[in-house]
């Protein structure tokens, strides 16, 4: 069981190049609404006060790192990306020894709000868990990696879409991708992370289910408007969601 700790990190996934943006600017650094997406999530992340932000770089880094507007970021680099628990283990440099809970976040899910943020963190320290997910309901969940809950509704897997079986394809409730562990736990369990399946990627997810295999104990938090956790992967997403902030700002 996790010690009630409110001490909290932040690692920004910002590495990839994002190619179906069809563009040479890494896909964090396209705008919405006047500011880049990756200046978004990191302010909205600095409203929950935490002790270090972490962004993690790779593609264009030096071009990413100019575009930043807090001058209390930490960087880690991820030279070659080969999936998300890949990259949240390149942050060990700045996290390795620190105690308390590491909030993970993706530099493209530019709406994701601080209270939202803020619920799933109340619950993760209250519950004890050793590590908390977002998740929501999709109608059309393609794409997305599948929570699969056991009888009494708790975790048992997320399995990424293209690792579904079936049964597996036909569960609406997704992984939002925003998580938080404690932060011993994740860099205790990350170098035992394989690349054993379709995309040859470590995948962060997999760190649950090893948590699960522990006995260890997941906090399920469902989000309730899930443009929230919309990420950007194409021009027309981008547009979408910068229409969707307007109307709301």
């Amino acid at each position: 069981m996790s010690i009630m700790n409110n001490k909290l990190s932040v690692i920004i996934m910002a590495a990839g190049k994002g190619t179906r943006m069809e563009s040479s600017i890494p896909k964090v650094l396209h705008k919405l609404s006047g500011d880049t997406l990756l200046n978004h999530v990191i302010k909205t992340a600095s409203k929950l006060s935490p002790d270090n932000i972490v962004v993690i770089i790779g593609y264009k880094l030096e071009l990413v790192k100019e575009s930043v507007s807090s001058n209390k970021i930490l960087y880690s680099i991820q030279e070659n990306q080969y999936g998300t628990g890949h990259a949240v283990m390149q942050a060990k440099n700045h996290l390795k020894e620190f105690e308390g809970n590491t909030l993970v976040l993706s530099g493209d899910v530019p709406l994701i709000k601080a209270s939202t943020l803020s619920s799933l963190i109340n619950k993760h320290q209250s519950g004890g868990f050793d590590a908390s997910m977002l998740t929501a309901d999709m109608e059309k969940p393609d794409g997305y990696g599948r929570v699969v809950r056991d009888l009494d509704g708790n975790l048992k897997k997320v399995q990424e879409h293209k690792d579904c079986n079936t049964g597996e394809l036909e569960i609406n409730e997704i992984n939002s991708g925003i998580y938080i562990f404690n932060n011993q736990k994740l860099f205790e369990l990350l170098p035992k992370l394989d690349n054993n399946n379709q995309q040859a990627e470590y995948y962060l997810p997999d760190v649950l289910s090893m948590i699960v295999t522990d006995n260890g104990k997941i906090g399920l938090e469902k989000i309730k408007n899930n443009d929230e956790i919309q990420g950007v992967n194409t021009l027309e997403q981008l547009s979408y969601l910068e229409n969707i902030y307007e109307k709301n700002n």
